[in-house]
């Protein structure tokens, strides 16, 4: 039924509960898996008025998509461990909510599997109100857990 599945996470709880109920439609259908982690980008104003670890010369930018990058391999990892094989791992910057919409269509996704909240804005991907504007912009089936 579900060949194309992806699964938000943001290292949260609430996305590590729906990314192990993703793992579980995967393995069901014997489908493909894609886990996605989305950091949103900050200006180049933002990154100079943060002043986030002066003494390491990274921009705010490279700082988020590393942490970001650590996230999703670590999601992978949790989705093979719960027995899903077929698993991709992607990073992308931008609007949570119309960022993950708009991977499900490029992939052409059967499914969009994310946590009704996460992290907040300020630490991470998932709010309550992502998870309800993917359930408005998406043209596939959402399930929030």
């Amino acid at each position: 039924m579900f060949t194309r599945i992806i699964a938000a996470c943001d290292g949260s709880e609430g996305s590590k509960k729906a990314l192990k109920i993703a793992a579980g439609l995967q393995k069901t259908w014997n489908g493909e898996l894609h886990i996605v982690t989305i950091f949103r980008h900050h200006s180049m104003l933002e990154g100079s008025m943060s002043m986030v670890r002066p003494e390491e010369p990274e921009n705010l930018d490279d700082a988020l998509r590393g942490h970001a990058k650590q996230i999703a391999e670590e999601a992978k990892t949790l989705a093979q461990a719960e027995g899903a094989g077929n698993v991709r791992a992607f990073v992308k910057s931008g609007q949570p909510a119309r960022s993950l919409v708009k991977l499900a269509q490029e992939h052409e996704a059967d499914l969009i599997v994310l946590g009704s909240r996460g992290l907040g804005d300020g630490e991470g991907f998932l709010l309550g109100s992502v998870s309800h504007k993917v359930t408005s912009l998406a043209s596939c089936p959402v399930l929030v857990v």
